[in-house]
């Protein structure tokens, strides 16, 4: 099968720091709106491709800045939700939307199985690939980890306002989920979402389900709204906020910084 990426296109992933032994081990599943240049634009506006229906907008530079803060591993998806959603499993429908929100995905209209393993061959199987197996070597290795998954969300979601700044999604494992409820919500200028405005699941979700939660990982899914990190000032002070929270998350869980 003919690959889906040109040799003078970025690869799937972003990886940095695949070496580190720091505690922390940060993923962004949506982190670009980037479309492969044989899929064209799917159809799809450029005004619409800057929208959250595309990417997670901030997330990106929140998780690279606290991947820099604490030296430690970031694995990013350099391609658009919009061709392959890197938190769904493949089964779901939405693992390649027909519409986001109200926007319809023209190219993604009528794709055959070839043209959808395409997709998976070129740029979800290698993230979460890489994701396994920085994380087999981190086991192997004696490292303790806590798996965080950097999210964010649109403040506005057909015609509905959130007043939630940030999130934190979770499962059946809630240890760091509620130490980090806990010290954000001491901050009264903050309403901070559990579970809304979206519930974690095997169903609908991918990273912490297979990757967290299969393995036993400590773990955390953190949504921001994305009009608090639409700008690198915005994301700087997201990260002064989030990392003496997540030291002390990890100090809960008996793993030294």
């Amino acid at each position: 099968m003919k690959s889906l990426l040109s040799s003078d296109e970025p690869g799937p992933i972003l990886v940095e720091r695949a070496a580190s032994t720091s505690p922390f081990f940060f993923t962004c599943d949506h982190a670009s709106n980037r479309i492969p240049m044989a899929l064209g634009d799917l159809g799809v506006t450029e005004a619409e491709r800057q929208r959250h229906i595309a990417w997670d907008i901030g997330a990106l530079g929140v998780a690279q800045g606290l991947s820099r803060h604490f030296g430690a591993s970031l694995i990013a998806s350099n391609y658009s939700r919009l061709v392959i959603d890197c938190n769904r499993p493949v089964w779901r429908e939405d693992s390649i939307p027909l519409i986001s929100e109200h926007t319809e995905i023209p190219g993604n209209r009528d794709l055959d199985e070839e043209a959808r393993e395409a997709r998976r061959r070129a740029l979800y199987r290698p993230y979460h690939e890489q994701i396994a197996q920085l994380l087999d070597a981190r086991t192997a290795a004696g490292i303790a980890t806590l798996y965080v998954s950097v999210h964010s969300f649109t403040p506005v979601y057909k015609g509905a306002a959130r007043p939630w700044q940030a999130a934190l999604l979770s499962n059946r494992d809630r240890r760091v989920a509620e130490v980090l409820l806990h010290e954000l919500r001491k901050d009264p200028a903050l309403c901070v979402g559990d579970n809304i405005p979206y519930r974690l699941s095997d169903e609908g979700d991918y990273g912490v389900p297979v990757h967290g939660e299969q393995r036993g990982l400590p773990h955390a899914l953190l949504e921001i709204r994305q009009d608090q990190i639409a700008d690198e000032g915005g994301q700087a002070a997201w990260v002064q906020r989030l990392a003496p929270l997540l030291c002390l998350a990890v100090a809960a869980l008996g793993i030294t910084v």
